[in-house]
């Protein structure tokens, strides 16, 4: 039976229902840095795999969107750190629109964060510190690999990690095509679900120097 006369998936069976503490405003932290930091480490404590696996969102300067996972490799006051290729697709999209949203979804504990704000660029010295510490075979894969264009076979990008290999059999030098982006929040939304779907919805907004904390409908 092809998918085309396969009888639908049984969606109604796949629900699930919610049941957490109450997030209320009393809760949260002061900003959202703070606040994030307290549910990361709830997240890692769960215990499932990549806690800093998040879905990266973004959109070419003619509007056409795109999203991927991608890991998270720092955060702080200034920002939510990634690195990548600067020529692959989101590289591309985020020098022509420097804008993203991230979204962390933990599902296991019922709760996802969203992240919407300008991107910028990490300096090259910050990125060349982090790649040198990346295993040896992720540095050389970051050679290797022509981030989102077309490859005739795995057998090519095989054989180009061999040449490089061969090439750098120690130290790689860090490509001038790859390193980090910031994501400059200007939103951050903190989502824990409820029974009946009336979730928790609370979302920080910055407003000059300071945040404010706005409740969302579900």
């Amino acid at each position: 039976m092809d998918a085309a006369s396969s009888p639908p998936p049984p969606f109604a069976a796949l629900r699930r229902t919610y049941e957490g503490l109450p997030l209320t405003e009393a809760d949260l932290a002061a900003d959202p840095v703070t606040q994030f930091a307290s549910w990361f480490a709830d997240a890692v404590d769960a215990g499932f795999p990549e806690p800093n696996a998040m879905v990266l969102a973004t959109s070419s300067a003619g509007g056409r969107p795109t999203a991927r996972t991608v890991l998270l490799k720092g955060y702080g006051h200034e920002g939510f750190v990634f690195y990548t290729n600067y020529e692959s697709r989101k590289g591309r999209d985020l020098t022509e629109n420097p804008r993203a949203c991230l979204v962390f979804p933990w599902h296991p504990i019922r709760r996802q964060v969203r992240v919407e704000g300008t991107v910028a660029r990490l300096p090259r010295e910050d990125s060349a510190a982090y790649f040198h510490s990346r295993p040896y075979g992720s540095r050389i894969g970051a050679w290797a690999s022509r981030q989102s264009a077309v490859v005739r076979s795995r057998e090519e990008l095989d054989d180009r990690y061999r040449e490089l290999a061969e090439r750098w059999p120690e130290e790689p030098p860090m490509p001038d095509f790859w390193g980090g982006f910031r994501v400059i929040p200007a939103e951050v939304e903190f989502w824990q679900g409820q029974t009946d779907r009336m979730h928790d919805r609370l979302r920080y907004r910055r407003a000059g120097d300071a945040w404010l904390v706005e409740r969302l409908a579900p």
